[in-house]
């Protein structure tokens, strides 16, 4: 299902303190929640985390047992042809695991749809937080486990989405049990469900850049105007001077085209 209305999550900066509430860029948090979508791509991402290294034996790969035990007829016993077939000690098993691939295709628009579909989960339950930046000079666990502990989340799974790799921020988070560090290009649709709250870098999401642009925009708009009435009015110009020596350039070469004709004829 998906709803037109706008998703807010709050922000905070480095140190944990609240600065104001941002709107989510629309384009992926529109309220769109798809469960058979999320389903398939939680299976596919833990099926393809399986190495599927289970091997057995059959009665081929076993060593021995190529004589007959004993012969067919006349001991009173039942006939056998090898020690090694799977009804004896130490013989081959029936239909046992074999080394394969557990790898499962999903679509990438799926993929893309069952993502959308968790960050949407997450923000309705407003477990969405926008960081301005992650500021680590140097790996620091105390410094990460004071941030979350002023948001209020350190005993909870949270996820840290950064904008590229962070190694210091991911070194810092790496010694917390319950937190996990990703690129926001990498994350995926089990990690988001996997996790309680989404501590997202502002960069990552571009609502920074957004906000950036929207000032610019409202500095320049007088300039770019100037300029463009100016570009107008220089190609205005050119255009009048460009018409008429294209004019002269066409007379100018009829006449040399005339003079070569008339020298021909009074070759011949």
């Amino acid at each position: 299902m998906a709803e037109n209305t706008t998703i807010n999550a709050a922000a905070f900066d480095s140190k944990g303190k609240k600065s104001n509430t941002v709107a989510l860029p629309s384009d992926l948090f529109d309220g769109t929640i798809n469960m058979p979508v999320m389903h398939q791509a939680v299976k596919a991402y833990l099926a393809n985390q399986r190495q599927g290294n289970a091997a057995t034996k059959t009665r081929g790969f076993v060593i021995g047992g190529n004589q007959k035990p004993w012969k067919q007829k006349g001991t009173g016993r039942a006939r056998q042809g090898s020690t090694r077939a799977p009804q004896w000690v130490g013989g081959g098993t029936v239909f046992g695991p074999t080394p394969r691939s557990y790898a499962q295709y999903v679509p990438r628009k799926v993929r893309a749809l069952a993502r959308k579909s968790a960050f949407n989960a997450r923000a309705r339950e407003n477990a969405v937080i926008v960081i301005d930046s992650f500021e680590f000079d140097a790996p620091k666990t105390s410094q990460l486990l004071s941030l979350l502990t002023s948001l209020g989340v350190n005993e909870k799974k949270v996820l840290i989405l950064t904008n590229g790799v962070n190694s210091n921020l991911y070194m810092s988070g790496r010694n917390l049990p319950s937190t996990h560090v990703l690129p926001y290009s990498d994350v995926s649709t089990y990690h988001i469900l996997w996790s309680d709250v989404v501590l997202v870098e502002g960069s990552a999401l571009g609502t920074a850049e957004r906000a950036d642009a929207a000032e610019d925009n409202e500095v320049e708009a007088a300039p770019r105007t100037a300029k463009k009435t100016a570009r107008k009015a220089a190609a205005k110009k050119t255009g009048r001077k460009t018409v008429a020596k294209k004019t002269v350039a066409k007379k100018s070469t009829g006449k040399k085209a005339a003079a070569k004709k008339a020298a021909k004829k009074k070759g011949k």
